[in-house]
């Protein structure tokens, strides 16, 4: 059975590291281990499983969070399609899963979308190739696409599939390799040891003509500070220390919730044992409550005292809310985007120029990935003998975040204007305001709101 890539990140990315994907390769490569090592601590943050996180702290998902937003507001309505029907219906069936895959992508800092021959294809993020070098437009020139394959218990094979230039036209080979531990790519052997990869030309195989990657590589557009390299960085690293303290907050508030449960401290005699552990303890939520116990004590001894500690969760909460402001700040969010936005404490220009901020990163993001869709469909005429002939690619993105929101004001100041919604409402909406507030700031009756 197919182990996926999992055991590709764990054991080759994570155990072998640079030295041996060096040797594998048989030249230096760019990915460095400073950035194996952020790519897996950004897979962790992804999977809820950070290095600060504990039986205490869990995560908030905060990052899921931040891709989700980001890859929505690109694709919302993103419009593409190739002039030639048949490579057009092979395009529309990729990008079904863009959304999904996107978020991945912007998580690990890049992904590629490669055609497994004519009619299919494959989402591949950071976390399953290797960048061997780039060129100026940080475009790979030389790179290699690992796939694991276990059959029995103990035989481990992995293909090690290359494409890179020579002489200006694109070349692919493939390697196998045979392992009987899972840590240990091991010796190479014959793709032929493998049913499924029989069939597949060692190569080198070169393809005069093709004077670019079959693929698209798509890539975060945030300059890399952890090595320097082309590589791709994920979209909240630079909030990495802040989604930290959220969790962290969040871990407070829980635990305020928790402690500041009422209960009636008890003698331990009243003391209830789990059957499983044996271990001593009183119930949870509404049967945390007593009406009374009847032991044996002393006159003077108290026996029952109820515990009501006063809540602090509001001040907790505010704690939070502005750590995840900071991280819309941070990442190039929208206030309002992670945090409430009924405490969102801003102004009106504030907050549009926030709207501009998510935009601009948007607009960017768009831009790459328009590029990694081009070359994709460039790959996919490849391999349909049509990468000389006339097609057209069309990929438009409408610009919603600004234009609707102003088209939506003014239509709630005609609505205000008609009767239909209220100064109140308007205020509460436009300007973040809360009902007190924003009956403080009500116009006067004779005012016309502009």
């Amino acid at each position: 059975m197919f182990d996926g890539f999992k055991r590709f990140w764990r054991g080759v990315m994570r155990m072998f590291g640079y030295t041996t994907l060096k040797n594998i390769v048989g030249k230096d490569i760019t990915l460095s281990d400073k950035m194996i090592d952020a790519i897996n601590d950004w897979k962790n943050m992804m999977n809820g499983q950070a290095d600060w996180t504990t039986d205490y702290v869990k995560s908030l998902k905060i990052e899921d969070g931040i891709c989700r937003e980001f890859a929505d507001a690109v694709l919302i309505e993103m419009e593409s399609s190739i002039s030639v029907d048949r490579l057009d219906k092979v395009y529309q069936k990729a990008v079904i899963g863009l959304n999904e895959n996107l978020q991945e992508g912007l998580g690990l800092g890049s992904f590629v979308l490669k055609p497994i021959g004519s009619e299919k294809s494959e989402f591949i993020t950071a976390d399953k190739f290797i960048p061997i070098s780039f060129d100026d437009d940080g475009k790979p020139t030389d790179i290699g696409f690992l796939t694991v394959k276990r059959i029995g218990e103990n035989d481990y094979y992995t293909r090690f599939e290359r494409h890179y230039f020579v002489n200006g036209n694109l070349t692919i080979a493939n390697k196998c390799y045979h392992s009987q531990d899972p840590s240990d790519i091991g010796q190479l052997c014959n793709l032929k040891e493998v049913e499924e990869w029989a069939e597949i030309n060692p190569g080198p195989v070169t393809y005069p003509g093709m004077q670019q990657m079959d693929f698209g590589y798509y890539r975060n557009p945030i300059k890399n500070r952890i090595d320097g390299s082309a590589c791709g960085v994920s979209v909240f690293e630079s909030a990495r220390e802040l989604i930290q303290k959220a969790d962290t907050q969040g871990a407070r508030l829980d635990w305020e919730y928790e402690s500041g449960e009422r209960v009636i401290h008890v003698d331990n005699r009243a003391l209830n044992q789990d059957k499983k552990t044996r271990c001593m303890g009183m119930p949870k939520l509404n049967r945390r409550l007593y009406r009374g116990l009847n032991l044996d004590a002393g006159k003077d001894v108290e026996l029952l005292k109820e515990y009501s500690p006063e809540m602090r969760d509001e001040a907790y909460n505010r704690g939070l809310e502005k750590y995840l402001r900071e991280i819309e700040f941070n990442v190039g969010l929208a206030y309002g985007d992670l945090s409430d936005v009924q405490q969102v404490e801003k102004t009106a220009a504030e907050v549009k120029t926030s709207k501009a901020r998510k935009f601009n990163r948007v607009g960017a993001i768009q831009s790459k990935l328009k590029d990694c869709l081009e070359d994709f469909v460039a790959g996919l005429a490849f391999y349909n003998g049509l990468y000389t002939s006339g097609y057209e690619f069309m990929c438009n993105f409408n610009d919603s975040i600004l234009t609707d929101e102003e088209t939506e004001r003014q239509q709630d100041r005609q609505d205000v204007s008609m009767g239909v919604m209220s100064h109140l409402e308007y205020r509460m909406k436009w300007y973040n305001e809360d009902e007190t507030t924003a009956m403080k700031n009500l116009p006067e009756q004779n005012q016309i709101m502009e």
